[in-house]
């Protein structure tokens, strides 16, 4: 099956050269392109991509604004939003998985790296790399930055960590701290496949879009705190 994906960012050359990396590989096809937020929403609607490589500052609408809207809309509940940003450590990643992006990913980052976060997307699996995860909310706090969840947030996410049993609340510390789904199963000393199972079931009880969701709800209700080391 073929990946559809949307480029979104303000500059042309950068857009041009992230369609020639996508269109060169056979189970890809860029669908469409924009140059600001507001663009972008009307470009996803129209074409129904699986992923969108969304630039966090672009003039007029945001990148943010425009995650928002996507991930906030049903009607494009498949579409899965990579952000892009110049930094690894950025105030505005933090917003952006709150806000419902699927991960995130450096600019610098080799084709490879694109092309294989692209196809992560497209699959709903994993933020994009578990370690990158752990860094950019440690260290990002470390800095004094806050990710303060409102009352109505706290009560909510209370209500649906009470549904979790025992083993997904174990699970979902572990994908919160950055460990993929091998990782859990040797420190839980169980099975990758019942790592996955119980994942899916907290997605699902908690109402996450993905694993990156999970981690979002994870900080915010306080189950996991960041530790700096």
């Amino acid at each position: 099956m073929t990946i559809r994906v949307v480029l979104a960012d303000d500059q042309a050359l950068l857009r041009s050269a992230f369609r020639v990396l996508v269109d060169s590989e056979p189970d890809m096809e860029v669908v469409g392109e924009a140059a600001d937020g507001a663009e972008v929403v009307t470009v996803v609607h129209e074409t129904l991509p699986d992923v969108v490589l969304m630039d966090i500052r672009m003039p007029g609408t945001d990148g943010l604004a425009a995650t928002r809207a996507i991930t906030a809309d049903p009607a494009l509940s498949t579409v899965h939003v990579v952000m892009l940003t110049t930094f690894e450590v950025d105030e505005y990643v933090v917003q952006s998985l709150r806000a419902g992006a699927s991960g995130f990913l450096g600019k610098g980052a080799e084709p490879e790296e694109l092309l294989g976060a692209i196809r992560i997307a497209a699959a709903g699996e994993a933020l994009l790399s578990p370690a990158a995860t752990k860094g950019l909310i440690t260290t990002f706090l470390a800095q004094g930055g806050r990710w303060e969840a409102g009352e109505d947030d706290l009560r909510r996410h209370g209500e649906r960590l009470a549904a979790l049993t025992v083993r997904e609340r174990e699970v979902l510390v572990q994908v919160a701290g950055g460990h993929s789904n091998d990782e859990i199963a040797e420190r839980l000393c169980v099975s990758p496949l019942t790592v996955k199972t119980h994942v899916n079931r907290a997605m699902a009880k908690l109402s996450a879009r993905d694993r990156a969701q999970l981690v979002v709800i994870a900080y915010e209700s306080g189950l996991v705190r960041p530790r700096v080391d």
